[in-house]
């Protein structure tokens, strides 16, 4: 299937690892020019040497930008002034128990995983609807609908991206642009699998019980019963990326295995 991608410029926030990693590839083995974003120039410098090599494109750049910090996000925006598909991606997220989440770390979860997709969408937004084409995308989670007990400060702020989605979407009435938030639910990234790893190891079993493990009790609602690859997650945002999904706006995609027992 051609997803009518090539030469589109796409920023993607978070994508020198995991899913937005995966993104970025899948964007450029369709033909796209991807700029990718991580904390350091050297994150950042090997990654465009990797998706170089396990893509063969050279439409590939980046810039390091570390999105707590508003300075930032508005050297990043100087450097890349205009883009046809934002990827808002960059994230956090940490296990702690309800009672010892002090409200430093509320503040600093919500500015990294919800400002930094708003101020993003708050500069190229208006330039899509000024050429009447582009795509924005939050990469939200199953965690926003489906709160989890063991990070519930993660949950309120993937709540926030997907009103926020919704929001902008308004915005976009009758023009050739839209906003969606994609839900991943649990996903094997680089830093999943190597918790799982080290879990197995500590206990003396193998990393499919650890998975099997999990799932039964900390997800049992999932109908897969594993981890999604990155790559699932990455095929998803970048069809619903393409111009192929004009006619998906506003909405709330899931990529999280059935894990919520709603039909909507």
């Amino acid at each position: 299937m051609d997803l009518e991608l090539i030469d589109k410029k796409v920023l993607i926030s978070g994508s020198t690892a995991g899913i937005g990693y995966a993104i970025a590839e899948r964007f450029l083995k369709e033909g796209a020019e991807v700029i990718i974003n991580g904390r350091t120039k050297e994150s950042v410098n090997n990654s465009i040497e990797s998706l170089k090599n396990s893509t063969g494109s050279e439409k590939i750049s980046g810039v390091a930008a570390d999105f707590s910090k508003v300075e930032d996000v508005n050297r990043l925006i100087a450097k890349v002034p205009e883009i046809d598909i934002l990827i808002n991606n960059a994230g956090i997220f940490e296990p702690k128990a309800f009672e010892e989440i002090p409200d430093e770390d509320w503040f600093r979860f919500f500015e990294l995983n919800v400002m930094s997709g708003v101020r993003l969408s708050r500069h190229y937004l208006p330039k899509m609807l000024q050429k009447n084409w582009g795509r924005i995308i939050f990469i939200s989670s199953e965690s926003g609908v489906f709160i989890p007990e063991e990070m519930i400060h993660y949950g309120m702020t993937k709540t926030a991206q997907i009103s926020i989605s919704r929001g902008l979407a308004e915005l976009t009435k009758g023009t050739n642009v839209t906003v969606n938030s994609i839900l991943p639910g649990p996903t094997k990234s680089k830093g999943v699998g190597i918790f799982i790893e080290d879990l197995a190891k500590s206990n003396y079993t193998s990393t499919e019980e650890v998975e099997k493990d999990f799932f039964k009790k900390m997800r049992p609602t999932s109908l897969i019963q594993r981890f999604a690859s990155v790559e699932e997650v990455a095929n998803t945002v970048v069809y619903f990326s393409s111009p192929l999904a004009s006619a998906t706006n506003g909405a709330s995609i899931r990529v999280e295995g059935g894990l919520v027992k709603s039909i909507l």
